[in-house]
């Protein structure tokens, strides 16, 4: 599995490099003149836009790889083991703001790029694309989750499943997922519909593992996408305060995927090569974008496209993501059903990562 999923992380990159090339075969277009302010005026500057885009490569880098180790390194400090009450919370904080990304920052500009006036009145401004798009992503990963669970199951069963005590680094491991969808996301042993369950325990540790690599995927896709944007940009008066909040939107969303993939109890090169992705990926699109900038439009209706149909599909993901296989299923699990006070806690929790992620999309 470890190897499949850093190939597909390299696929789902180079689908991406491949859509910006798309984009540039016709950015060079001049945009109608219905399209809005020209990139020249008061904050126009291509010095300081470059300046502030080789800062903001190394500072998001840096939030990136905080936000997504800190949970990776969690069990070190006792309060927050997965077993922890505290873990809980903060792991809800952290869904929180993987459910406002979706809704907030990435489905609104999302909005922004397929009802532009530079794009033709039909269809684009007669069919609300943004929502099908998302609603679409949103079945599709299901379909796709539903799919991995059973060419996985029958795989599993296949190869027999007499061991009693799998090694959490081994193949067979790896390739495995569980028979019950919703077992087990708050923590990482059985929930109260597996203790009675011999492979309980297991179906959720390969459970969790795909739920870690359908978010990465998200993740990946809206990462480099806002990155190429803000690398392309020569405004600084945009990206000044867009640098400030990348760095806090990196740090909490990596926060949520490394709660994720600790879970997923992955080995040290799996867990490696996830995070590796994830820090990266803006970074990354920052960089394509200051070497596309001089040809790259943003104005230009196939970059609109392109971008709007990326974030719609990034969107639609992310929040079944978040909705689905973690909040739905960390409040019906056996920990937070047993204690009142703390779905209240874990609620609050949820809120206030929502709520400060909403505010930040004011500025990113």
């Amino acid at each position: 599995m470890a190897s499949t999923s850093s190939q597909a992380l390299t696929f789902l990159l180079l689908l991406l490099f491949c859509s910006s090339s798309l984009v540039l075969a016709q950015s060079d277009a001049s945009p109608p003149s219905k399209c809005g302010k020209g990139l020249r005026g008061e904050c126009h500057s291509k010095s300081e836009s470059l300046r502030l885009n080789l800062i903001a490569i190394p500072t998001i880098l840096v939030a990136s790889m905080v936000g997504v180790c800190l949970p990776l390194f969690s069990r070190s400090v006792p309060a927050l083991r997965p077993d922890r009450n505290l873990f809980v919370i903060v792991k809800a904080f952290a869904s929180g703001v993987i459910l406002a990304t979706g809704y907030m920052h990435v489905l609104p500009d999302s909005f922004d790029n397929l009802t532009s006036p530079c794009l033709p009145e039909n269809p684009w401004g007669k069919f609300p694309f943004t929502t099908f798009i998302a609603m679409l992503a949103a079945v599709f990963t299901l379909l796709i989750d539903s799919l991995m669970l059973t060419f996985f199951n029958r795989k599993y069963k296949g190869a027999g499943a007499s061991a009693a005590v799998v090694d959490h680094e081994s193949p067979m491991q790896e390739m495995s997922v569980p028979a019950m969808h919703g077992h087990g996301h708050g923590h990482c042993g059985p929930t109260q519909f597996d203790k009675d369950d011999a492979g309980g325990a297991k179906s959720a540790l390969r459970r969790n593992r795909v739920i870690a690599q359908v978010l990465e995927m998200g993740i990946v896709v809206h990462s480099v996408v806002i990155g190429l944007s803000m690398g392309a940009s020569r405004n600084p008066c945009t990206i000044r305060p867009l640098v400030a909040a990348l760095c806090f939107h990196q740090l909490f969303e990596g926060m949520g995927l490394g709660g994720c993939i600790l879970q997923a109890e992955y080995g040290a090169k799996m867990k490696s090569i996830l995070a590796f992705f994830f820090a990266t990926t803006t970074p990354f699109g920052i960089a394509l974008g200051i070497a596309l900038s001089n040809v790259y439009s943003d104005n230009s209706p196939t970059a609109l496209i392109v971008v709007g149909v990326l974030n719609a599909a990034s969107a639609g993901l992310l929040n079944y993501t978040a909705l689905v296989d973690l909040l739905a299923t960390d409040f019906m699990g056996a920990k937070l059903q047993g204690s009142i006070k703390l779905q209240f806690l874990a609620f609050a929790a949820v809120l206030l990562g929502a709520g400060g992620m909403s505010i930040m999309a004011k500025w990113a």
